[in-house]
């Protein structure tokens, strides 16, 4: 597995949140993208369900449409505001993901529909040559009020 070692960012009150790493573009390095994600997800606390099917399709897509033999993608993880952010970055900035409407028999095709309908935005952002990168991002969100105690007269 070509992976380096990931990166993470902490806040002066200790939560982390930036996640980034790289991974060899296989099916292999695509399901350990999915893996580290929902494990950082559930070490910041944050709801990892819907995060990780995104992270999922866009890794899949990375180690299938984007891949150059001996280069890797990056996952990257952070958190802006009330906004999760993902992103992966790979080296086939030549193929822009199209969203087209798979045939009626077709048996895949249909990641990006399931990015469009989980994630709140995404996009593609072209990086320096060759790179693009596919970004998601998804809203977070704010975390449900605790039991109200009925105030002291």
């Amino acid at each position: 597995m070509n992976q380096e070692i990931a990166e993470t960012r902490t806040r002066p009150d200790g939560r982390v949140r930036n996640f980034s790493t790289l991974l060899s573009s296989t099916p292999r390095g695509a399901r350990l993208a999915r893996l580290l994600a929902v494990d950082a997800l559930r070490n910041w606390g944050l709801p990892d369900e819907t995060a990780s099917h995104v992270v999922a399709e866009l890794a899949a897509n990375a180690a299938t449409h984007g891949r150059v033999p001996g280069r890797s993608f990056r996952l990257t993880l952070y958190v802006v505001g009330a906004t999760l952010r993902i992103e992966v970055t790979d080296t086939r900035g030549d193929r822009p993901p199209v969203l087209r409407e798979p045939g009626t028999g077709a048996e895949s095709g249909r990641g990006l529909f399931l990015v469009e309908a989980l994630a709140d935005r995404w996009g593609v952002s072209e990086g320096r040559f060759p790179r693009k990168t596919v970004w998601a991002e998804v809203d977070l969100a704010p975390p449900e009020p605790g039991p109200q105690s009925p105030e002291a007269p």
